[in-house]
């Protein structure tokens, strides 16, 4: 049976191998996208209690997901890859966002867990950077689980913001840069305590993603760098929903 699951959650490096922008890459993201935009369709003229039992469904699926990889991984990977302890923003986002939606103390930030999870989950989609580290088939386990992941918060992000955000979002902006500088120091604090003989750099608030920055200096700028980009992303996404809602002016 261990070398039947092996084998079929095996990167299969033989023959066709994902890569970014190939057909198979963009043929996922059409398909999460196309998932996302016939679940607004759908739910468009639905309760509000339906609307909400939708998300909850991709979110729950995503944080199932999440929690199956650590039992999987030994038989797909060989062992327990720390790297998806939830110190990187998609994962930490996911867990926040599952708890959001059962603790009455954190239902305030549930719109904003679930905003910087679509940002993140989607921009992961779009350019899958951890996978580019391994020949693997674009059907594989590593493949498959990573993509419909962050595929599956990205609609849960997705609904939420459409069908939950508020239009006075403005008012609460200190939710959204309380949450951005958590998670700055929630990350900071993964990297302080487990790199070592391996460097893991979560959230990339010890050096920038492509290695530009000298290293002192990255880790003084990535962490400001963060703050202030997430928290820009949020108002800008949050405007552009402000705007898309707004109802035209009556005629006189």
């Amino acid at each position: 049976m261990h070398s039947i699951l092996r084998q079929l959650l095996s990167d299969k490096p033989d023959g066709v191998l994902f890569r970014c922008f190939d057909p198979w890459h963009i043929g996922y993201i059409a398909l999460f996208m196309g998932i996302g935009l016939f679940a607004l369709y759908a739910l468009k003229s639905k309760s509000e209690s339906h609307r909400e039992k939708t998300a909850n469904l991709f979110l729950n699926i995503a944080f199932g997901l999440y929690i199956l990889d650590f039992f999987l991984m030994p038989l797909a990977y060989g062992e327990i890859d720390i790297e998806k302890l939830p110190f990187h923003i998609c994962t930490a986002m996911c867990v926040m966002c599952f708890l959001s939606r059962r603790s009455e103390r954190l239902k305030p930030y549930a719109v904003t867990f679930a905003v910087l999870g679509f940002l993140s989950n989607l921009g992961y989609l779009i350019y899958p950077a951890g996978l580019m580290w391994h020949e693997t088939h674009p059907l594989s386990y590593r493949v498959v689980q990573t993509l419909c992941f962050h595929g599956f918060m990205s609609v849960y992000g997705l609904l939420v913001l459409m069908y939950e955000s508020k239009p006075d979002f403005f008012r609460t902006w200190y939710r959204d840069l309380t949450v951005i500088v958590s998670m700055v120091l929630w990350a900071l604090l993964g990297n302080h305590c487990y790199n070592g003989e391996r460097f893991y750099n979560w959230f990339f608030v010890v050096r920038d993603p492509f290695y530009i920055l000298p290293e002192a200096t990255a880790k003084l700028i990535m962490p400001l760098f963060n703050i202030g980009l997430f928290f820009a992303a949020q108002m800008l996404i949050y405007f552009i929903v402000y705007l898309s809602k707004r109802k035209p002016p009556q005629s006189q």
